[in-house]
């Protein structure tokens, strides 16, 4: 299971500016403006290291009134979700009496506690970092969010504070399966269809928000197969994480998502389309997973609801034209074995193999039918294709000027390989790399037939000068 980190200071100290910095996004709001992030903000990290999950907090200022009340609920649940802690200081500022109020209400929390010295461009660390000594918090990290200064130093430091796997709090005794994690909102019907695709009352349901508190692991088969569901706690918008009970279930809904072979994205056809909804798809596909997607309580819509719905569908998540999207009524069984088959068919997908010489042909037929642009008054020109990893599928593409290639020209190719290789339902990433082939003079790069046939051309050349 992933860990967590959170991240945690006064106000305007860099978080959010940490935060983008460590998840490689801009989803945190960035200004020169105390307050801006009121609610928790979740991510995956994409250093080099081992992954984690990074959370984003409010700034705490100690006053009494209602927002800040809030807000300090908010840290207090991070703080209680996280296995580290990085409390964030500003080095240009200097120890404040706003940093001691944090720092007190760290320690009160028990966990392992970084401190990280913002901020600190252009000067001496040692000298940046001296007046925090007063906070007892162990030798601070000295970084600048906004450049990247010493961050890769603060990185390698909270993996080495993170738990061991098997240091972890983890669930016993998951059996064995195809693992498929269903998510989606509070109340949206995702225990309902775990019960309903397993043929048994096996999890909690019930017409109420957060039944479900934590990740439920059910076994059973079908059509000869094994499998896993995931039954995850609903992920509501995060001002509404109020709940003590519930202080956990974002994290393990994400733990789940990172654990599983495929995602059942379930949508609540009622309510429509929230930018929660968008929001968790997002983080979905960001850890590379297969995806179905599910538009549940289908069953009693009227005609003019259900286009509604198909609008905003093509509207809000075009992006997901590669997934398998069905409509359905967990509550009556309609339509919910077909969804399984495509979560099941998405995760086979993300981890097939693609050979080389396929691969490459492929790559010349897409270049020959649309050849790259031409940029900086040279033509981007792509020149091997091999497999670079699975789940999911990464193709590594090697040639000139490939780091200038175009976004809409990536899209190109990668519809291109999902076609021939039936890529349906996982995301495909393009890995480019610029420089000399490093498979060059290597006969894998034709097959048996073609090389016969390159080899039968040379004769009849050479015969025939």
């Amino acid at each position: 299971m992933l860990p967590a980190v959170a991240l945690i200071g006064r106000p305007n100290v860099g978080k959010s500016t940490l935060f983008n910095r460590l998840t490689g996004t801009r989803d945190a709001l960035v200004a020169d403006f105390p307050g801006l992030t009121r609610d928790r903000l979740y991510g995956f990290s994409r250093s080099g290291y081992s992954p984690f999950i990074v959370i984003d907090t409010g700034g705490l200022t100690g006053d009494r009134d209602d927002i800040s009340r809030l807000m300090d609920k908010q840290v207090d649940l991070a703080v209680a979700e996280a296995d580290v802690v990085a409390m964030l200081v500003d080095g240009q500022s200097g120890l404040t009496t706003g940093d001691q109020y944090v720092a007190d209400r760290v320690r009160r929390a028990g966990k392992q506690v970084i401190l990280v010295v913002n901020k600190a461009e252009r000067r001496p660390p040692e000298e940046v970092a001296a007046e925090f000594y007063e906070l007892g918090l162990d030798d601070p990290s000295v970084i600048s969010a906004s450049r990247g200064d010493g961050t890769d130093e603060l990185v390698a430091r909270i993996v080495a504070a993170l738990p061991s796997p098997d240091e972890e709090d983890a669930p016993d005794n998951i059996p064995d399966g195809l693992k498929i994690a269903v998510v989606g909102r509070p109340n949206v019907g995702k225990s309902t269809l775990v019960n309903r695709l397993v043929g048994e009352e096996r999890v909690l349901a019930a017409d109420m928000a957060g039944t479900t508190r934590d990740s439920i692991y059910v076994s059973f088969s079908a059509e000869g197969r094994d499998y896993v569901l995931v039954d995850t706690a609903g992920i509501r918008r995060r001002a509404k994480v109020h709940e003590t009970i519930e202080k956990f279930s974002v994290v393990k809904a994400l733990q789940a998502i990172d654990d599983a072979d495929a995602v059942i994205m379930l949508l609540d056809a009622r309510q429509g389309i929230s930018e929660q909804d968008v929001s968790l798809i997002g983080l979905v596909l960001e850890r590379g997973r297969a995806l179905a997607v599910g538009i549940n309580k289908w069953d009693g819509l009227r005609g003019h609801d259900r286009g509604t719905i198909h609008s905003d569908l093509e509207r809000r998540l075009p992006f997901l034209d590669f997934a398998d999207m069905h409509f359905v009524s967990a509550l009556h069984g309609s339509d919910i074995r077909p969804l399984l088959t495509s979560a099941r068919k998405a995760a086979e997908a993300a981890r097939k193999d693609l050979p080389t010489a396929r691969l490459n042909e492929v790559l010349s037929d897409a270049v020959m039918a649309h050849p790259p642009p031409v940029v900086r008054g040279r033509r981007v020109k792509l020149t091997y294709a091999h497999q670079g990893g699975q789940r999911p599928p990464v193709i590594v593409l090697h040639g000139n000027q490939t780091d200038r290639l175009p976004v809409s020209y990536r899209r190109y190719l990668i519809n291109a390989f999902r076609k021939a290789f039936r890529l349906r339902g996982t995301p495909v990433r393009l890995q480019l790399k610029t420089g000399s082939n490093p498979f060059a003079g290597r006969r894998n790069k034709l097959t048996p037939r073609q090389q016969r046939k390159r080899d039968r051309l040379k004769s009849f050349t050479k015969k025939n000068k």
